[in-house]
Order: C-alpha cells, then structure tokens, then sequence
C-alpha cells in the first residue's frame, strides 16, 4: 500500500509492504500525523512554529521546547562540533536577505549567533548567547521521516519505506533499488544500489538558481556553487540529511563525521 502527502515543502510518500496488527490505513495516517507536527514544530516558514519563538526570544529569555525539538537541536550541535563548524543551522539570516526564506520574524540583529552559541538545558529547554535566526531545514526532514517510521513501527507495520522528496528510510525485509538525478542531465537517474534497513539523502542543485545557492557555508556565508551531486547513506535519516550538508561543504568523501555516525559518503561528478 503506497500513499502520498504534500508536506515538508515536497511529496512524502509512505509505502508499507507487511503490517502485523493494526488497519493499514490508520498506521499511515498516524506517520503523516507525525511528519505535520515536526513541520508545526520546526517549520521556519511558520510564525507560530515553535522555531520561530526560539528565534524570537531564545536570547531574552530560556525558553521550554518540545522533547522532538530538543533532539533535533541535541543532534545538530553534536554534528556541528564533529564537523568543526561545516553544519551549522544558523544560516537562517543570509536565506532571508537572498529572499530564500519569509520574513516574518520582529527580531533584527547585525550579528545573528549559530549552533555554537545555543546552550540546551535539561529537562528541554534552550537559551542562546545571540539572537538567533536558526533554519533547521537541512536536518528536520530527515528527523521527520525517522518519526514517520516509528510510527508506522508502532502501528504494527514490519516493513515499509518513507520518502521525503529524497530523504528516504527503509525499513524491516523492504529494499529498495536506489537511483539518484545525473548532476550532466536531470532527467536521467544513476543506479547507485540497494538500501536495506537504512537512509539515504541526497543534495544537489539540479533547478536551484545558477547564480543563488541555497546552500550556504557557515565559515563564511556564502552560497556555494557545486555541480556534483552528493549522497549520504546512514541507519537513521535525520544523520543522513544533514551530513549531506557537511559532505558539500567539505566535499570530503572521507570526513571524519561519517565514520562517527556511522554514514558512508557517495559524489557522482557532473
């Protein structure tokens, strides 16, 4: 039983291939449930997203998160420190001023803060040293398909597979055969292999604005210009989607990141 949602800014597709107790129907229906709330949660184009008060107050005041967002940010400043800074969510202000992003938030700084200045407190709360514009756009995806599998697990589902414009799962006896857009021509696919019991993302610039990356290098700001297409394949998809980050800006096939977390980097040229 395959079904597919627009949410997370593309087309999530939720397949299940052997359930063992609960209606099929229902265990799909609470793993988009999940995804729309990571997207409620974490969605920077939301005002009312609780991303969008940590961005608005986290530097006036400690501010109490949901358990789901405390993760995600756990799992990112942890990347970002493995990565020496190459993954930072705290590219969120030059997305705004390229137009890549909505405006919407009151909060203006001339110096906005990133991961490192992020303090998280147990039990689930965040404070930052700077004002922040964080933008979890490059690892929240991934965590929202982790959560739509734990759904679809908890619901009695086997196997199945969850994909997110690319960010893809695979879970229980499923596999899937992987293919990826040529970076020479995007309306050609490359067969990089079978995925069995794990995540792949991939990230590329095949119809971005030639001139206007949405990538952006935290070093020092820029848009970074690339005609390779990067993948990276992890057990969770949450390390999948942002190491893909780190492997673009580094573009390093042997980071030291992807042995930590247990990922495998893949380019294929342009």
């Amino acid at each position: 039983m395959i079904r597919c949602k627009p949410l997370l800014g593309t087309y999530v597709e939720i397949s299940i291939d052997d359930i063992s107790h609960e209606d099929p129907i229902t265990a799909i229906e609470k793993s988009f449930a999940a995804i729309e709330q990571v997207q409620s949660l974490m969605g920077f184009h939301n005002p009312n997203s609780e991303l969008s008060r940590i961005n608005a107050r986290a530097h006036l005041e400690v501010i109490e998160i949901h358990n789901w967002t405390y993760a995600v940010l756990s799992i990112a400043k942890d990347i970002y420190q493995a990565s020496n800074g190459a993954f930072d969510c705290g590219v969120g202000a030059q997305l705004l001023k390229a137009g890549l992003l909505p405006s919407h938030c009151s909060n203006k700084s001339a110096e906005y803060g990133g991961l490192g200045d992020v303090v998280l407190m147990a039990p689930n709360k965040i404070r930052s040293i700077k004002p922040l514009q964080l933008d979890l756009g490059g690892i929240a995806k991934g965590f929202a398909v982790d959560k739509a599998v734990e759904a679809l697990q908890s619901g009695g589902v086997r196997s199945g597979a969850v994909n997110a414009g690319g960010d893809l799962r695979v879970f229980g006896s499923s596999s899937q055969l992987i293919t990826v857009r040529s970076p020479k021509n995007p309306e050609q696919l490359v067969n990089v292999g079978t995925l069995e019991n794990g995540s792949i993302a991939t990230s590329s610039l095949y119809y971005a604005n030639p001139h206007l990356s949405p990538i952006i290098n935290p070093t020092d700001m820029n848009h970074i210009q690339f005609g390779e297409s990067y993948s990276v394949l992890a057990p969770e998809c949450v390390y999948a989607d942002a190491l893909t980050k780190v492997l673009t800006i580094s573009q390093d096939i042997n980071h030291p990141c992807f042995t930590k977390f247990s990922a495998q980097a893949l380019r294929i040229a342009a």
